[in-house]
């Protein structure tokens, strides 16, 4: 696979790898530790270097969360030879489908309010986390309470839960609900 490119993200233990495929159409993926990415060539063949503590795919990049303890370059440059090393999985694609926000099992059809919300999330707030190595799913709502997840960069990112959430709180507020709160999960 090719890289176009390596960005940091503000979370200081994780990096992002730009590819010029998708390796997630449809919807992202994440793997919290190698157990988890079994059957997974591309997430095992990461997770096989020392201090990789946690995987997220997403379009066209993979990012790439380390222990605090680990060696930074090292991880660096293994990842990325790791990367270039493997063949692109059938299911990749090219570039450009978008991810899917909601956890496996939530229902949109009919419900008016989820679909104001996920609008709102995927034209502002999901570029914005794609940028930083990270991304967020949907895992329902009740009442006026989004209960969402944090993937990728963001999911070991300090700011997320303080700053980011309730940047995400404010902005649906003011364009969907002035009564919904968001929660992590």
């Amino acid at each position: 696979m090719q890289i176009l490119r390596v960005e940091p993200t503000p979370n200081p233990n994780a990096i992002k790898f730009v590819l010029t495929l998708s390796l997630a159409p449809g919807a992202s993926r994440e793997f919290q530790d190698a157990e988890a990415a079994k059957g997974d060539e591309v997430a095992e063949a990461l997770f096989g270097i020392e201090g990789v503590s946690a995987l997220f795919f997403n379009e066209n990049y993979i990012t790439v969360t380390m222990s605090s303890d680990a060696d930074w370059h090292k991880v660096y440059r293994e990842a990325q030879q790791r990367i270039e090393a493997q063949e692109p999985p059938e299911e990749a694609v090219e570039v450009g489908t978008t991810e899917s926000l909601l956890a496996p099992g939530v229902l949109v059809e009919g419900n008016e309010l989820m679909e104001r919300i996920l609008a709102v999330l995927r034209q502002r707030v999901v570029p914005a986390l794609s940028a930083d190595g990270g991304g967020l799913q949907v895992l329902g709502i009740e009442d006026k309470t989004l209960s969402i997840r944090y993937q990728g960069a963001c999911g070991s990112c300090p700011s997320s839960i303080a700053g980011t959430l309730q940047a995400i709180q404010n902005l649906l507020r003011t364009e969907v609900d002035p009564e919904l709160m968001v929660v992590p999960a």
